[in-house]
């Protein structure tokens, strides 16, 4: 089947050093993306074939899956330089080859993205170091249609006026009361950050997926069996 070429870039600010940004952004995948093994820091493949093109600590890296000769790849770069005050910009630029329905992985790749980032820089700035258990859990298939997203927001307690800043309050069962503040809330996805976590919703119905609670919990003391039983009883019952 025949791709297309397709790069997606952004440049972030967070307030952290580069030595900072480069283990979240190595080591601490799973407080901010999802967790993912790391390839031989000298560039030789890994079992799937990803592989560093680039490993400067604090400064640079960027990892591979595929190649372009080949009809598909894989690409993400960081590119990591120290600012004022403490501060440090992050160039992201993820490429690759998307070899069907180009549209839609595009559209869904470039919006998660700024979701993503938002995340990262929500975990260097308030949870870097702290011990991270990464929860997915998905919801039923009644979720995967339009309006999903207004039903979910609702049950978290969100309306048409609210915006990130507000708090929030909702009971999870197995967890009881769940509070923190919005963070986040644009088009598919509603992020809150509360003092153990960042809670993470993704409404996935313009890509024919279900609602997902992709959460990143930090405490050394998480159940995460339970932590995923509880927030796939709270989705199946916000879509019963």
């Amino acid at each position: 089947m025949t791709g297309k070429d397709f790069t997606i870039e952004r440049e972030i600010v967070v307030n952290a050093t580069p030595e900072q940004v480069f283990t979240a952004i190595t080591d601490g995948q799973a407080g901010w993306l999802f967790p993912g093994a790391r390839p031989p820091v000298d560039g030789t493949p890994d079992e799937s074939g990803a592989r560093y093109l680039a490993y400067e600590p604090g400064k640079h890296l960027h990892s591979m899956m595929g190649s372009p000769d080949d009809g598909w790849f894989n690409s993400l770069e960081h590119i990591i330089t120290a600012g004022d005050g403490g501060t440090t910009t992050v160039r992201y630029v993820h490429s690759g080859i998307f070899t069907d329905d180009w549209d839609t992985q595009f559209d869904g790749a470039d919006k998660h993205t700024d979701f993503y980032l938002h995340s990262f820089g929500q975990y260097v700035e308030n949870f870097l170091g702290r011990p991270i258990t990464y929860v997915d859990a998905p919801g039923a298939a009644a979720s995967q249609y339009p309006g999903s997203v207004d039903k979910l927001r609702a049950a978290l307690g969100l309306t048409a006026a609210s915006a990130v800043g507000d708090r929030v309050a909702f009971e999870v069962p197995g967890l009881g009361t769940v509070s923190g503040e919005v963070d986040y809330l644009l088009g598919q996805f509603t992020g809150i950050r509360t003092p153990d976590a960042l809670l993470r919703f993704y409404a996935r119905e313009p890509w024919g997926m279900p609602v997902a609670a992709a959460h990143h919990l930090f405490g050394a003391e998480v159940d995460a069996e339970t932590a995923t039983r509880s927030w796939n009883a709270w989705l199946d019952g916000v879509y019963a």
